[in-house]
């Protein structure tokens, strides 16, 4: 996968983004817009993956451009979306200079901005401000990486979800997470669940 530079809109430039505040492979305590990890201890996922049924835990690895297909809770409106990463776009430690307020603390990272297409397949209509895309993770050689906040809204090829309006069936839209990630890591994941109990779906990407 080739490396692409991160162009960002006059207006987001101006303004520098801010890195939320986990390690690579961490989990936050706090489920604001700084983070989408979903919490938990591995004592307890483990737990509620064993109660499941294998037939009705979903998630599991998927090839390159392979669709997988999960219903999500849209604000009480239940929707069957047909999801696929379609890249991760990686950037520079020059594109980390200008996303981060304070690079020493971004120092070895680069961003990583993952994109994927979701459709709704069924149900809906979705009337605004989606959700399904704030569940999107990237991972680095098995590590989560660190979100960056803001930064994907301006990513090129990427939507933001506060334009979404009265979203039908068969429409698609692209979302994406912009993750800082250890710069010349082999294998990067995009990763997507419905919920913190369902296994995630996972597409790998080779990062040359």
């Amino acid at each position: 996968m080739s490396k692409k530079k991160l162009w960002l809109r006059s207006a987001a430039s101006a303004g520098v983004l801010a890195l939320a505040l986990t390690a690579c492979g961490g989990s936050d305590d706090g489920d604001g817009a700084a983070s989408t990890d979903k919490g938990g201890s591995v004592s307890e996922g483990k737990e509620k993956a064993e109660e499941q049924p294998e037939e009705e835990k979903g998630g599991g690895e998927l090839a390159a451009g392979e669709k997988a297909t999960s219903e999500f809770d849209e604000d009480g409106t239940k929707v069957t979306y047909e999801i696929v990463a379609q890249k991760v776009d990686v950037g520079t430690a020059a594109d980390t200079e200008k996303l981060v307020s304070d690079p020493k603390k971004a120092a070895g990272l680069v961003p990583a901005v993952a994109h994927v297409e979701f459709t709704v397949k069924d149900g809906g209509p979705v009337a605004d401000y989606p959700d399904a895309g704030r569940e999107i993770q990237v991972y680095a050689d098995g590590q989560r990486g660190t979100i960056l906040i803001g930064a994907s809204d301006d990513a090129p090829g990427c939507e933001k979800s506060t334009d979404v309006k009265d979203w039908k069936a068969g429409e698609s839209h692209v979302f994406c997470d912009t993750y800082m990630v250890p710069e010349g890591a082999k294998e990067l994941t995009v990763q997507w669940a419905p919920d913190r109990d369902t296994d995630p779906f996972v597409w790998k990407f080779e990062n040359s």
